[in-house]
């Protein structure tokens, strides 16, 4: 039971070097725009503070933390040029050696886009229950 729970907190700081390594390449012009801009939405969701679902609603609320990153991680990874990718998987790993990156600009900036969308939502159901 213990080398399971081991393997998956590998697994787990693996993908988080993946998700930080995405983080370097989306900023590289060497990337297609379409591979920055997916990159950039799937970096942008997983070191959001929000979920699409809940934690809290059983078995769902980790749907997208166990299913939706990784699988938006290998997508975007494979749009990626392998140079560009093995280059910034390295200088995630020295990053994530050093101690976690904190990066408060693009926290906010994840905020702002989570409250903007939750604004927009709201606008639309008022125009929408209203008339």
């Amino acid at each position: 039971m213990a080398s399971s729970f081991e393997r998956w907190k590998q697994r787990a700081r693996q993908l988080k070097v993946e998700v930080y390594a995405l983080y370097l390449a989306y900023r590289d012009p060497r990337v297609p725009w379409y591979a920055r801009f997916f990159a950039a939405c799937v970096v942008g969701y997983a070191f959001s503070p929000i979920d699409l679902i809940p934690d809290p609603i059983p078995v769902l609320g980790y749907l997208d933390d166990l299913i939706l990153i990784p699988l938006g991680v290998k997508l975007a990874l494979a749009m990626i040029p392998a140079q560009v990718l093995a280059e910034n998987r390295v200088k995630a790993q020295e990053i994530m050696r050093q101690g976690k990156p904190v990066n408060r600009v693009a926290a906010a900036v994840i905020i702002a886009i989570w409250l903007l969308l939750a604004a927009l939502v709201i606008a639309w159901l008022a125009h929408f229950i209203k008339g």
